[in-house]
């Protein structure tokens, strides 16, 4: 029995006649209207039951299902609220995609910290589950996309309401369960036949009892109870090994399956045919697929038993349809030449749509983060088209889920789509030449590629394992590669962690202070004020003064801290950086002040000025580059300062001229406008309901009400300092463009005096220009480019003028000694010029069938050796012997190589050295 079985002994199992029972093939407890009913109703234990045979009354669509469930909850008091994006990390730094309905009210709800947008309250949320993606097609059952239907309720217990943002009970475990009932009734389901199985959920810190709702062998949903913390002295031991304790707030939180409620109600053979009937009809025509009657009849009873392919449940997955193969009574290759390629169609119907999601919803591939797993879909996607035979482009295929899920972004996501599919041809060229070699090693060891290794080459590359089991199959490597391959590479990426700020331990010794009042929010124009020193802390360099209150800015959301004085009656001290923690603003000085003095600070004007024009200036680029560039565009980070400023972008192709120009033209009309620069500190629900998640470009603030900047049309939660108008900024100035990462395009612009500063600088370079060049400045740049093309051609005729020397040289009109080597003639000759004529002089001896071993001492001492076919000489093996000679080293293939090193009076001696070297490398 389970730590929490007096947990599941609701009220209303008792009343309406349920009996707890166990499974005798599975081991879980479960409860059950049917007093005759053996096993927990879920694969393996049975199999689907539903198809053929639908659950529901009537056959319903996504659409029709998710308005039946919402109405339902809102028909019983709860509030409808729009779904979260699918990009979690827009309003959390611990996640990145929306995995379940809750994610959408964590951490700051769930804490008790700040209320729910309603309570209770009703929900149909996409969510992205990357750790399903390896079932995804083979159970009949996975959608790594899929819409969490949901109702939720905030709880805290009596004696702790005045602690919490919510209060009291909404309703709790039995009033849940008995919704499930009558919404299943409502269908047509017999509850009779359902089934409650026992499985308690644990995750992020908490955990509390949950219940399975099982229907004919199909998870519909799961009504968790979220009741418990994690705590050492806890008194219940769960799943994860951890102590759990109870906690003051008790939250109800469900999950309902949108698509297995669907797939429910049609009966079809897998979810697939449910969800997405018209692309899996397009899919199968367009790859050839077609089945006779009784292909599809076996195809149909394979389906009832698809569930037994869970890779969370089962080791080998061949292993295990081979087990479906016999109950069948086909062979396993029969049954997987009919069911695979169906499986590949199921998948890139899912992965389209979780794409459109994805790029819906602005996320831009790239290496890192939500973008790493955007293109990790993506490419297996497209791997999955190859491989069935898809011939249809892939944008087209993303856009055909993009316009059922009503995106407004489309041409983005296809332009999105068609950029990446042309970066991974690029990658896959560079990365199947490290496949060779990585092949070739572990074929020497005759050990197969492990899957680490796997990995990597996914990672660094973009190699589907099946890619890098052809090139590896050519060398005799063999590849072994986990059911659960991209599960394991998602698993490496699908966490928050890179984004996490390094947490600091809070210094105990400011515990005791009051946050120190910011004066810099009601004027920001102003620089002088009046304090009290509550402290002073002493530092390895200087000294920590705390205020009462300040206009000093400490250095935050990448604007710099200000910079002034701070002065009493009989001392002055300079404040060089402001930094805060816990709320306490600390001004760093060299000297020391006294604690309870009055001091009069006064900022540095001048800087506090150029940083709020450069502040309020990257709200306007940022919000013109999104005019231009296109909605997707969201803010990778920022860094202001007095002389210019950077802004970092999430973009999937490189910023051109053209699009500078127009971004920095829309800046300036901003500008013009000049328009008020407004703040306000809204509830944060408030903000979030009307404005979404955008306003947290800059990071995401804590606290129940946020401070909101608008800018023109744009709106974000911002911490920092600004102009009254967008007048006050000055003139814009882009100073360039560069890209800083995959996906990641870097603005930089100066804004104010320090755009003007800029656009002289430019101006004495192109005057300068204009007289070397001996031109007025608006012909530099056809100057420019006249003198280059000459310079070009005097490069081209100099590589001639190489040219002919050398074959000058070859044909005997250049010296040097000749030796015999075996039937070969080598020549060997000490020429200081630079690598380009060595090389070809080289190559010249060469092809007139000598061996060139020659040298120069131009640049240190370097040697090069070309060796013609059947020369018996290898020539990395002569570059290794005589490099050594001069304190270096190099080699290279047979037929050519070059080294080095740096000992130049050594050369001498090591070319009289050679032809021993020679005759001693022959053949060997």
């Amino acid at each position: 029995m389970s730590d929490l079985e007096e947990e599941y002994r609701l009220e209303y199992f008792r009343e309406e006649g349920f009996e707890r029972k166990a499974c005798p093939k599975c081991g879980v407890h479960f409860w059950t209207r049917d007093h005759d009913r053996e096993t927990c109703g879920e694969p393996p234990c049975e199999e689907y039951d539903f198809i053929d045979n639908p659950g529901f009354d009537e056959e319903y669509s996504l659409e029709e299902m998710r308005e039946i469930f919402l109405s339902f909850f809102e028909d019983r008091d709860h509030e409808r609220i729009d779904p979260y994006p699918v990009a979690a990390n827009r309003w959390r730094d611990d996640v990145l995609l929306t995995q379940a309905s809750i994610y959408d009210f964590q951490p700051l709800v769930t804490s008790g910290e700040t209320p729910p947008p309603a309570n209770p309250l009703t929900v149909s949320q996409p969510c992205i589950r990357m750790q399903d993606i390896d079932n995804v097609g083979k159970t009949g059952r996975h959608t790594m996309a899929f819409e969490m239907m949901a109702h939720h309720a905030f709880n805290v217990r009596e004696d702790a309401e005045d602690e919490y943002a919510y209060e009291g009970e909404v309703y709790w475990k039995d009033q849940t369960v008995a919704y499930c009932d009558e919404l299943l009734a409502s269908l047509g389901v017999d509850i009779e036949e359902v089934v409650y199985i026992e499985d308690p959920w644990v995750g992020g810190g908490n955990a509390g009892p949950a219940i399975e709702v099982i229907y004919r062998g199909l998870e519909l949903a799961t009504l968790v109870f979220m009741c418990m913390e994690q705590d050492p002295e806890g008194e219940y031991e769960l799943k994860d090994g951890n102590r759990y304790s109870f906690m003051d707030t008790y939250i109800v939180d469900t999950g309902y399956g949108l698509e297995r409620w669907t797939w429910m109600s049609q009966g079809t053979p897998t979810v697939y045919e449910a969800v997405y009937p018209e692309m899996i009809a397009f899919l199968k025509e367009n790859a050839g697929i077609e089945h006779t009657d009784e292909e599809a009849e076996l195809v149909g009873r394979a389906a009832r038993l698809s569930g037994n392919l869970d890779i969370d449940d089962v080791d080998d997955v061949e292993a295990a349809r081979g087990d479906i193969a016999d109950a069948l009574g086909v062979s396993t290759q029969e049954l997987t030449a009919l069911v695979e390629p169906l499986e590949d169609v199921y998948a890139i119907a899912d992965h389209c749509r979780t794409l459109a999601y994805m790029l819906g919803d602005g996320i831009v591939p790239s290496n890192v983060g939500t973008g790493y797993l955007a293109r990790m879909v993506l490419r297996r996607t497209k791997r999955l088209c190859d491989t069935v035979g898809v011939d249809a482009p892939l944008d087209e295929l993303v856009d055909m889920q993009a316009e059922r899920l009503e995106y407004e972004n489309r041409d983005t996501i296809r332009d999105v789509v068609r950029t990446e599919l042309e970066k991974y041809r690029e990658t896959l060229e560079r990365g199947s030449r490290r496949v060779e070699a990585i092949a070739e090693e572990y074929a020497e060891r005759g050990e197969p590629i492990p899957t680490q290794e796997l990995i990597e080459l996914y990672d660094s590359h973009g190699l589907q394992p099946d890619m890098v089991e052809e090139i590896a199959a050519d060398v005799g490597a063999d590849v072994d590669v986990p059911d659960d391959f991209y599960s394991l590479v998602a698993a490496r990426h699908d966490t928050a962690g890179e984004l996490e700020a390094a947490e600091e331990e809070t210094d105990e010794r400011f515990e005791d202070l009051p946050e120190t009042e910011k004066l810099y929010y009601d004027d920001q124009r102003r620089t002088q004020f009046e304090a009290v020193v509550l402290d002073v802390f002493e530092r390895e360099e200087g000294y920590d003064v705390v205020l009462d209150q300040t206009m000093f800015y400490p250095e935050g959301g990448g604007q710099p801290a200000d910079h002034g004085t701070l002065a009493t009656d009989d001392t002055t001290v300079d404040v060089r950086d402001v930094q805060i923690e816990s709320g306490v603003v600390l001004h760093r000085t060299d000297e020391p002040l006294g604690k309870g003095e009055f001091v009069n600070g006064q900022v540095d004007g001048t800087r506090r000025r150029r940083l709020m024009r450069h502040h309020t200036a990257t709200h306007v680029v940022a919000h013109a580059a999104r005019q231009v560039l296109g909605g997707h565009i969201r803010q990778a980070g920022a860094q202001k300062g007095v002389d210019s400023s950077r802004i970092d972008l999430r973009h999937y192709a490189r910023i051109s001229r053209e699009e500078v120009k127009e971004i920095e033209r829309i800046a300036n009309a901003i500008v013009m406008d000049n328009t008020t620069v407004t703040q306000e500190w809204p509830h944060r629900n408030e903000a979030e309901a009307e404005y979404g998640f955008d306003i947290y470009q800059g990071g995401i603030p804590p606290g129940t009400h946020i401070r909101l900047i608008q800018v023109d049309e744009d709106v974000q939660a911002c911490g920092g300092t600004h102009v009254a108008r967008t007048g006050d900024v000055g003139a814009i100035k882009i100073l360039s463009t560069e890209r800083v990462q995959d996906g990641v395009e870097r603005i930089t612009f100066a804004a104010g005096e320090a755009a003007i500063e800029a656009s002289q600088r430019d101006e004495d370079a192109l005057y300068e220009a204009a007289e070397i060049l001996d031109v007025s400045p608006h012909e530099v740049p056809e100057t420019a480019e006249r003198f280059f093309e000459e310079w070009k051609d005097r490069g081209k005729q100099l590589e001639e003028l190489k040219e002919q020397l050398a074959e000058a040289r070859a044909s005997g009109g250049g010296g040097g000694e000749e030796v015999d080597v075996g039937d070969a003639t080598a020549v060997i000759q000490r020429l200081d010029t630079d690598m380009d004529e060595l090389r070809a002089t080289a190559n010249a001896l060469a092809e007139n069938g000598k061996i060139a071993v020659l040298a120069s001492g131009e640049s240190g001492a370097q040697f090069v050796v070309a060796v013609p076919d059947d020369a018996g000489v290898n020539a990395g093996e002569v570059v290794g012997e005589l490099a050594a000679r001069v304190g270096g080293g190099g080699g290279g293939p047979a037929d050519f190589a070059q080294g080095g090193g740096p000992d130049v009076d050594a050369l001498e001696d090591a070319l009289e050295d050679a032809p021993d070297v020679l005759r001693q490398v022959q053949n060997v």
